[in-house]
């Protein structure tokens, strides 16, 4: 593609914007949250969770009231406070704590209609981390 003008360097730029930032078919909501936080980092409030929401299931308002209580009240939080991975997803560290891959593994999917995480993803129970 070929640009000419400003206005087809915005366009051009405006549609790789959303290409980037786009869903995956079946990504569930955390996953695509980690994703774009590796990706793009945590501006401090509920971004990624609302973009997937807005482009996924605008219908589902009570997305970012489900995170905030689990202490997600940025996109980080949904994973410090939250969410994990599941143990069996888990590789040891140096001291052979569990500690995410560096490679994550792909999104287990969800149905079109669900807000739900993926299997690849449990709440974090209190004492452990």
């Amino acid at each position: 593609m070929e640009i000419r003008t400003p206005n087809e360097l915005e366009q051009h730029l405006a549609g790789l914007a959303t290409a980037l930032t786009a869903p995956q078919p079946a990504e569930c909501v955390l996953c695509y949250v980690e994703r774009m936080l590796d990706a793009f980092g945590c501006d401090c409030t509920l971004r990624w969770a609302r973009r997937w929401r807005d482009l996924r299931l605008p219908r589902a308002t009570g997305l970012e009231r489900r995170m905030e209580a689990c202490g997600g009240f940025c996109d980080c939080e949904i994973f410090l406070n939250g969410w994990t991975l599941r143990d069996e997803l888990q590789v040891p560290d140096e001291n052979g704590e569990p500690a995410w891959p560096a490679q994550r593994p792909p999104c287990a999917g969800v149905g079109s209609r669900s807000s739900q995480p993926c299997a690849n993803w449990e709440p974090w129970r209190r004492g452990r981390r």
